[in-house]
Parts: C-alpha cells; structure tokens; sequence
C-alpha cells in the first residue's frame, strides 16, 4: 500500500464562523439538515493520491460549513482506500467535530470476489457496512446506503438488511441510490412498514443527464424522502475544461471507465459553449451555474462535488451565492440542452 502524505500540517482547529457562510436544507420530512454542497470521496482519496491534497480539501470544506462527507466501500483505488485514508484524516483532524457532521457510506457495487461481494444480499450490505465501519474507524455512519438496485435479489431483503443495520446501531439513517421512481416507491414502503424510514435518495443528475425529472423527484417529494444529486458537472464536462477542445489531463483521456473521448461531441461542446455564455452573463464561472441549475430545485437537499483541490472546491461553493435564475435564462438553458 502506498500512501504519499509528503507535507505535515498544523494541528486543525476549524474555523469559528464555519456556519456562517453554509445554506442548509432540510432532508425530506426527516429532522436532518443537509448542507446545499457536499463533498463525495470518490477517486481523489484513494492511495494513489496525495493524502495531504485531502485533508487540506477536508478541512477547507469543514471549514465553509460543508458537514457532509460521502464515501462508500468500493471508492479508492483499489477498493476501500478513500475510507482508509478518511479513517486517518478522521483521526488527525475531526474526532472532536463528529457530532458536527454527516458521513455516509454504501455497498452494492462489485468490492470482494466470490458470490457475497456484490449487489443487495443481506450478507453483502452487513458485512460491507462493518468493513467500512473498520477501515473508518468509526462506531456508526451517519447514512448507510444501497448504492444500486439488485434485479435479482428480492427488494424485502434488501430493505430488511437496511433495517437492521439501523436497529444494530451500525447506521443512522437509510437511503438508496439510483433507484428509478416505481422502485423508491416500493422501497420506501417496505422501509416505512418496518419502522425505518428512507431519509434519502442520491441519483446521477445533471444538465446533461435529467432522468430524474419525469417521475422520481415527485415521487420524493410525495414520500418524504430527501435527494442528493452525484455527477452534477457530467464528469467535468459542464467546466470550462472542454472549452477549448479536449485536453490532455480530462478525465476522457487519462480515464475512460466514466466518460469516454467518444462522448465529447462536436455537438456536446457547442452546448457546453453556449451554457458558458450564459454563465459569464450571470457571472459564474460554467460550474457554479451547473451547481445551482440543480439547487434551483427545492426538491434537491445537496448537491455532491467530487473535487481535486481547495481551489475548485471554493470555486463550487460559490455557486450559492447566485441560485436564482431568471424566466430568460432557464429557458435560454431549456433550449441548448434540447438543441440535436
């Protein structure tokens, strides 16, 4: 395991006014608030990183309110690392602050071989959740989710595994991930006949990706349940990245597994142009419009970053101080997104 931490850093004593600059909303019908921006441990963790880049990333988002820290089994690389590396930055800067914060984690896509590794089976999620629990060094988290559906296992196992981890006192609370809206539905019936609610749904949304729209976010809405929206910037492509072509350090070069040179079109960049017009007009830089065409939607509690340094970390969390839009910019948006 290689683990580059090539900088001490000065005993961390987060800021007094953390607060101050941070909006909150609150998740469904639950008693929880949830910062409108928070930070996904994703592939920028894992121990092929600097781990020094982390914490200061860690400690600035603390810093300007952002309580909630996303993480789940598999997120690395390899497997397990961000939790790893969490569980140390954890330990050095925020074992004072835990009742500050939010920190969630998820099982079900592919983490060990064998048959039990993978998908929704109770096995699965519970031994996973006490691994996470093990690599972080925690007694709970805050959000245990399923982090995708399973065709193939039967959805009362599921949710009952769900239930249990919350009457272990492994979790707090319960969400899902990616489920469409006939399924949260039923999830969340099953959930609520137990006695354990779903505090939360994290879909894939974005410009470019609004499957959400036609059903789930009312069904959200009408069940109580909180949404969290993951890939808000299309993998980097609603940045001023693409703007000149594709660059060398994209993330469709350097990593093909989420976003392919294939799917930065010709027609993709034209939008992605356009969309930045607009955003210089309402003076944001393209991300921090993205950000806050998401927030514009009540029914959105947060939106998830995924970040390599302070520096774009802070240039998101400016995106809340302009979320309204006018009739004229959404539907100049509507238009160039419609557009072949």
């Amino acid at each position: 395991m290689k683990i580059h931490d090539s900088h001490a850093l000065p005993v961390f004593v987060a800021a007094e006014k953390r607060y101050d600059q941070m909006q909150f909303r609150r998740c469904g019908k639950s008693g929880i608030l949830l910062p409108m921006l928070s930070l996904g441990l994703w592939h920028n963790f894992g121990h092929t990183d600097d781990t020094t880049t982390g914490r200061r990333i860690l400690r600035a988002a603390f810093d300007h309110g952002i309580t909630h820290f996303d993480l789940a089994n598999n997120y690395g690389p390899p497997f397990g690392a961000a939790e790893e590396n969490f569980g140390r930055m954890f330990r050095k800067d925020f074992q004072p602050y835990r009742d500050e914060l939010i920190i969630s984690s998820k099982a079900g896509w592919d983490m060990w071989p064998g048959p039990y590794g993978n998908f929704g089976s109770r096995k699965y999620l519970i031994a996973s959740l006490d691994q996470s629990l093990s690599r972080m060094g925690l007694d709970y988290v805050d959000i245990f989710y399923s982090h995708r559906p399973d065709p193939h296992t039967p959805l009362e196992e599921t949710m009952g595994a769900l239930h249990q981890i919350v009457q272990q006192g492994k979790a707090l609370y319960v969400g899902i991930s990616q489920y469409d809206a006939k399924l949260t539905a039923k999830a969340a019936k099953l959930l609520k006949s137990m006695g354990t609610p779903c505090l939360i749904h994290q879909p894939r949304y974005s410009m470019f990706d609004r499957w959400v729209e036609p059903a789930l976010l009312d069904t959200l809405k009408e069940k109580g349940i909180g949404a969290i929206a993951f890939s808000p910037l299309e993998q980097g492509v609603l940045t001023n990245k693409y703007l000149k072509g594709m660059p060398k350090t994209s993330r469709a070069v350097k990593d093909g597994r989420y976003l392919t040179k294939e799917q930065i079109t010709p027609a993709i960049l034209n939008k992605v142009k356009s969309l930045n017009e607009i955003a210089m007009g309402r003076d944001q830089s393209l991300a921090q419009m993205a950000i806050a065409w998401l927030l514009k939607d009540e029914r959105i509690t947060s939106v998830l970053v995924g970040v390599s340094s302070t520096k774009q970390l802070l240039d998101n969390v400016k995106a809340l101080d302009h979320l309204k839009f006018t009739k004229r910019e959404l539907s100049k948006i509507e238009t160039i997104l419609k557009a072949d």
